[in-house]
């Protein structure tokens, strides 16, 4: 970045500043009165000359819970600019120079050119690698995180207007907004339950699925046809988690029952956007078989579907008989619709009807890319539609797969009660290491009849893992966390409840979730080599 643009950028930037702290000020006025926004501005001179504490001290609560919203209300603003203006520093800065995944892309060009003996970078290496890649950002209810949504959203609302440049009208917007914001409570009344965090996550997740995701996943495409790379267009080198409705260690208020409705909660939310994508397509795709023609196999797949929905509008067969690819983007909504009241009702996958997994609904969506291609509409499958099923296989129908994490003790706590060891508690770790692994090996089922409240809870859990699985596929719940891992036996004993709820089959080889240990404490890291060999 040159010092000129950086200049001009730190100027721009302040002006934004300076101007949003000109409308909070009058905020301020209109609502408060004139004495709140004097005493603002004497508390930042009084900072300013390294004072302030004589006059903070002498406040009175009412006047200092003022003055702290005031404050707080012109950072979310600050940072809302400097938000928007280091968007577009790095727009500029992809116009001139390229994104970084660009200068990384010249740079593996360059290598390739000028070879070093001993140390060559070829081709299929690359593609290996790519092919090996998955990023998986995962959501927390991290408690640094406080925002409400509705605070988050009017900040959106302010950074839009920003990024829409200056008009007759955005100070009048603006200010509406900075209203708002003053007259929004920024805390909430109680403590969030776990499904008021869900509900926050899904905030950040519809951004990412609408915006960002598809712009990335389309960015990374075409710079690997640079490296003669291929990038699949269903593959996942990019996907979400979250522990959010999952994360039990030493939270009491996240149940099995709280798991299963953050998942449905989120799963319903998931399709809501999806449908809306797939809308768009409906209105984009006029591709009219007068002028351009279809594959076969989309005809006969319009044809099925039109069998199998008799829900299927008639005024849409009427106008669009000769588009077929609006068909089947209808199609696919009524699916997607039935999918979700499926799930919100319970009862089985109907074939043809909803979809049973994510890799239903990429299969229709692939139907149209190919016909496309097969009738010289490569632009249009490379667009909007190319996009879209990209960004579908990042979110699948779950928007993120779900971690659950407990304490390893409420494992070991669950089985003292189920074994048939009445020193169970107080064995070793090798001990007990070799008594669970008898158990797996056998497939010994544990006695469960009778556990306390909380080993109930864990093994409660550990059933609505499975049946979250079974109604929303394997994408729904892949990893099961046990924190604070000390031995090898502690990851089994999760292992041993999982194949009592019938996740995991030694006979056949088969587990349905991952186990991951979390080793928390030095003497742990440094024995992780043993705990995973073991």
């Amino acid at each position: 970045m040159t010092g000129s643009v950086s200049a001009s950028d730190d100027a721009g930037l302040r002006s934004d500043v300076r101007r949003l702290g000109d409308l909070l000020g009058e905020t301020l006025v209109r609502q408060e009165g004139p004495e709140l926004l004097a005493l603002v501005e004497a508390v930042r001179k009084a900072v300013r000359e390294g004072g302030g504490a004589d006059l903070l001290a002498s406040l009175s609560v009412e006047d200092s819970v003022q003055l702290v919203r005031a404050f707080s209300t012109y950072f979310h603003l600050a940072n809302v600019a400097e938000q928007v203006h280091r968007s577009r520093v790095l727009a500029d800065a992809r116009s001139e120079g390229g994104s970084w995944l660009t200068r990384a892309v010249n740079r593996i060009i360059t290598a390739q050119q000028e070879q070093t003996p001993g140390h060559e970078l070829t081709r299929s290496d690359i593609e290996q690698w790519v092919g090996e890649l998955m990023v998986r950002p995962v959501f927390t209810a991290h408690p640094t995180e406080a925002a409400r949504r509705s605070i988050l959203n009017k900040l959106g609302r302010v950074a839009d207007l920003l990024d829409q440049g200056r008009d007759p009208n955005q100070s009048d917007r603006l200010a509406e907004t900075v209203d708002l914001l003053w007259q929004t409570d920024e805390l909430r009344l109680d403590r969030p339950e776990p499904l008021d965090e869900a509900m926050n996550a899904l905030y950040y997740l519809d951004d990412l699925f609408r915006q960002t995701v598809p712009e990335v996943l389309n960015d990374f495409a075409r710079e690997m046809k640079r490296l003669d790379i291929e990038i699949p267009v269903t593959a996942r080198p990019l996907s979400f988690g979250s522990w959010i409705g999952g994360d039990r260690d030493g939270n009491p208020n996240v149940t099995a029952q709280v798991t299963r409705d953050a998942m449905v909660l989120q799963v319903g939310h998931a399709i809501r956007v999806t449908i809306a994508a797939m809308d768009q397509l409906r209105q984009m795709l006029s591709v009219s078989t007068k002028i351009a023609g279809a594959t076969p196999e989309l005809s006969a797949s319009v044809a099925e579907d039109l069998k199998h929905i008799p829900e299927f509008e008639s005024r849409f067969k009427r106008l669009n008989v000769e588009e077929p690819y609006r068909l089947k983007a209808t199609a696919i909504v009524h699916r997607l619709a039935m999918t979700r009241d499926r799930h919100a009702q319970g009862g089985p996958h109907v074939p043809h009807r909803d979809y049973n997994d994510m890799h239903e609904l990429l299969a229709d969506l692939t139907l149209m890319r190919d016909s496309l291609f097969a009738h010289k509409g490569e632009m249009i499958a490379t667009g909007l539609l190319e996009r879209t099923i990209r960004t579908v296989a990042a979110f699948g129908l779950t928007h993120a797969t779900m971690d659950v994490r407990e304490h390893s003790d409420a494992h070991h706590h669950l089985l003292a009660q189920a074994v048939n060891d009445d020193a169970y508690s107080s064995r070793s770790h090798d001990e007990r290491f070799e008594i669970l692994t008898g158990i797996l090996q056998k497939s010994t089922s544990l006695n469960v009849a009778s556990l306390d409240e909380n080993a109930q809870k864990t093994l409660d859990t550990f059933v609505a893992i499975a049946d979250l699985i079974n109604t929303f596929g394997t994408q729904a719940i892949e990893t099961y966390i046990v924190s604070m891992t000390k031995g090898a036996d502690d990851l089994i004993a999760a292992v041993v409840i999982a194949q009592q709820a019938g996740l995991v089959d030694i006979a056949a080889k088969r587990a349905t979730i991952g186990f991951a240990p979390l080793l928390e404490t030095v003497a742990e890291l440094r024995a992780s080599g043993e705990i995973l060999e073991k």
